[in-house]
């Protein structure tokens, strides 16, 4: 990995990994964080393993397995992290020679199934199988953050099939027109809004601009935290259109599933969408509230 599509990936995994862990720990006397590249990681594995100095304190007692599956894992560099983290009793680092396809091998002699669950897998070069992606599914709970090749679109259909509920996506485009699909899998929606915060907190690196895999005018959009709201005032006027009504919870939750934005983006947009006289509410009055139903007009 390089360049400044993978430093956006990093940042991502690392904020990621920053709500993860503290409450992986706080939840279970045992947990995992697994990666798995199809390629060459170029320091990625080492940049998110250092995220656990943060959290030696929360490690006493308790057990957090990560192994780190690469065709050619440097051995060397995982364990010169192992150093800098002063090597907490609690966290086992294990390099694996192997591809993406070997992470349900490794779960299952690590014992993964049953505690918190946190797997990267960098499938740039193609989708995870769906044994892959089930046995990360079995975590209790699992959580998957998954790299794809841009343009791909059957990421939902597979996840879901797996046993993630959530699912949001956003593809990452470099100025050379290069990109990147990621792809966050879940089943708590508290852990898709900390994906969610984490993806548009991130620092710019050279151009990256974000564009929503569900924009079928495939707007760019810049790395900021209050993103620009056109594609998503488009989005839910199309969702609207085709429903006819909904609760502002639902438009919320529609959000942050289906569109690159974060539930606190709709309601900014909602209240632009009422003043401009593009939607309408019942009750006509009052704070906008989840249980608000907003309809399109006309």
């Amino acid at each position: 990995m390089g360049g400044p599509i993978d430093d956006v990936v990093r940042e991502i995994l690392v904020r990621q990994l920053d709500a993860w862990g503290p409450a992986a720990l706080h939840r279970s006397k045992r947990a995992t964080f697994a990666q798995a590249y199809g390629g060459p990681p170029d320091g990625l594995p080492e940049a998110a393993l250092r995220v656990f100095d943060e959290f030696t304190d929360l490690l006493r007692g308790r057990r957090l397995t990560a192994p780190v599956i690469a065709p050619s894992p440097d051995r060397a560099a995982l364990d010169a992290v192992y150093q800098e983290l002063d090597r907490p009793s609690g966290l086992d680092i294990h390099a694996v020679d192997g591809g993406v396809d070997t992470l349900p091998a490794v779960l299952t002699a690590a014992s993964a199934a049953g505690a918190p669950l946190l797997a990267f897998l960098d499938a740039a070069t193609g989708p995870p199988s769906a044994a892959t992606l089930a046995a990360v599914a079995r975590g209790k709970p699992g959580e998957l953050l998954l790299v794809l090749p841009a343009g791909f679109r059957e990421h939902r259909a597979l996840l879901g099939a797996a046993g993630f509920p959530l699912v949001a996506d956003v593809e990452l485009v470099a100025r050379d027109g290069s990109a990147r699909l990621v792809a966050f899998a879940t089943g708590s929606g508290k852990s898709l809004d900390a994906f969610k915060d984490a993806m548009w907190a991130v620092d710019e690196y050279a151009g990256v601009r974000y564009r929503d895999p569900h924009d079928p005018e495939g707007h760019l959009l810049d790395i900021s935290e209050r993103p620009h709201p056109g594609p998503l005032r488009r989005e839910l006027l199309a969702h609207l259109a085709e429903v006819g009504r909904a609760t502002v919870t639902d438009l919320r939750v529609f959000t942050v599933t289906d569109t690159v934005y974060r539930a606190g983006d709709a309601n900014r947009v909602l209240t632009a969408l009422l003043s401009a006289g593009q939607v309408t509410r019942e009750p006509p009055a009052g704070r906008l509230g989840g249980d608000v139903v907003i309809s399109a007009s006309g």
